[in-house]
C-alpha cells in the first residue's frame, strides 16, 4: 500500500471488550440435518453465521490466497496498473465515491471472467491465466456452497419452491461480485484503539460469502448496538445477510452491520463473494412470508437499489429510502 496521507483521514475505534471476543457467533455444520433451522435462527438474531463442512476445496482456498498475497506484495506502481477502481480493478484506501477511506487495498472483480480480462492482464501479466484458473476453481466451489445455503434458508422458512433464493444466484444474469481485501499490519495509535480498515456498513446484496486468513479484524454489530470481534478461522466461511434478503424476508432476517479494524502486527486477507440478483429483479417481501402482515418496504429493482446507494456513505442506512412509513 502507498504511504498514508494525513492521519486524520482515518478513523479509530476503541477495542471491543475481550470478553466479547468469540462469544455467541452461530455455528452451522452444513452436513447436519439441523443446518436449516440453525441458519434461520442465526439470520433472525445475528444476520451472520459461520459454516463448517462446506464443499469448497481447501486446496482451491489456499491457492487463491497465495496468488492474492503475491499480487498485494508487488510494488505499488505494478498494482496500480490494474486501477484505478471504477468500480472494478485495484483500489487503495478510498472506498466508494463519497469520501470513505480505510487502511485497506483491494481488487474488485466480476464473477463473470470475461469482464475481468483487461484488469487481470494489467495486474498479473504472464501469470493471468494461472490466476484466472485458480479464481475459477474457487468461485465454482463458493457458488455451489452459496446455493446450498440459500436452499437451506428456503427449506427452513418453509418456502415453496425452496430455490426461491438460490435461483437468483444461478441466473445467468446474476450481478455477483468478487472482492479481495488486503489490510496491511498497522501500528496502533495506542493500546486502546485500532485504525479502521473498512468502516461499518451493511452489504446491499442477498448474502455475502466471506473467508479470511488467520488474522483477526472482523467485527459485527449486535441488535443492541454493541460490537463483538469474530475469531478468524481460515478453513471456515462466514455468511452475511444483506439488505436485499432483509427486504425479501420482510425484516425477519436482519442485514448485519459489520466493519474491519486493522491488526497491529499482522496483515489480513479476506475474500468475499457477493451474491447479487439480476439487475431487473424486483426486490420485495415474499408473499409466502407475509402471513397477513403489511410490507415494511416499497418494491424496487436491484438496479434501482444500486443506483440509490451509489453516492451514499458506508455507514448510511441505505434501506431507509425504501421503508414504508406507517401512517400516524
Amino acid at each position: 500500500m502507498s504511504s498514508k496521507s494525513a492521519t486524520e483521514q482515518y478513523t479509530y475505534v476503541r477495542n471491543c471488550k475481550q470478553t466479547t471476543f468469540s462469544s455467541g457467533i452461530p455455528l452451522v455444520d452444513l452436513s447436519k440435518p439441523d443446518a436449516k433451522s440453525l441458519i434461520v435462527n442465526a439470520c433472525e438474531e445475528f444476520g451472520f453465521f459461520k459454516v463448517i463442512n462446506h464443499c469448497v476445496p481447501m486446496e482451491a482456498i489456499s491457492m487463491l490466497e497465495s496468488e492474492a498475497m503475491n499480487f498485494f506484495s508487488m510494488p505499488i506502481i505494478e498494482k496500480e496498473k490494474a486501477g484505478p477502481a471504477n468500480p472494478f480493478g485495484y483500489g487503495n484506501k478510498s472506498i466508494g465515491n463519497s469520501g470513505d477511506v480505510g487502511w485497506v487495498e483491494y481488487l474488485l472483480l466480476k464473477t463473470n471472467q470475461e469482464h475481468n480480462s483487461s484488469t487481470l492482464s494489467s495486474a498479473f501479466g504472464q501469470n493471468r491465466e494461472k490466476f484466472r484458473s485458480v479464481l475459477n476453481e474457487y468461485m465454482c466451489g463458493v457458488r455451489k456452497m452459496g446455493c446450498e445455503i440459500l436452499d437451506l434458508m428456503g427449506e427452513g422458512l418453509n418456502i415453496q419452491p425452496k430455490n426461491v433464493f438460490s435461483k437468483l444466484l444461478m441466473d445467468k444474469e446474476s450481478d455477483c461480485l468478487f472482492r479481495v481485501n488486503h489490510y496491511p499490519a498497522c501500528p496502533k495509535k495506542n493500546e486502546n484503539e485500532n485504525m479502521i480498515g473498512f468502516g461499518e456498513h451493511t452489504d446491499p446484496q442477498i448474502i455475502s460469502l466471506l473467508r479470511s486468513n488467520n488474522t483477526s479484524g472482523l467485527q459485527i454489530s449486535l441488535m443492541d448496538g454493541s460490537w463483538i470481534s469474530v475469531p478468524p478461522d481460515h478453513s471456515s466461511f462466514f455468511i452475511n445477510v444483506g439488505d436485499s434478503l432483509q427486504v425479501m424476508t420482510n425484516g425477519r432476517f436482519r442485514s448485519v452491520r459489520h466493519r474491519v479494524v486493522a491488526n497491529g502486527s499482522k496483515s489480513r486477507l479476506s475474500m468475499i463473494y457477493f451474491v447479487g440478483p439480476p439487475l431487473s429483479e424486483k426486490i420485495a417481501p415474499l408473499p409466502s412470508l407475509m402471513k397477513g402482515n403489511e410490507s415494511l418496504y416499497k418494491e424496487f429493482t436491484w438496479f434501482e437499489y444500486k443506483n440509490s446507494i451509489y453516492g451514499s456513505r458506508l455507514a448510511d442506512n441505505r434501506l431507509g429510502h425504501f421503508e414504508r412509513i406507517a401512517a400516524s
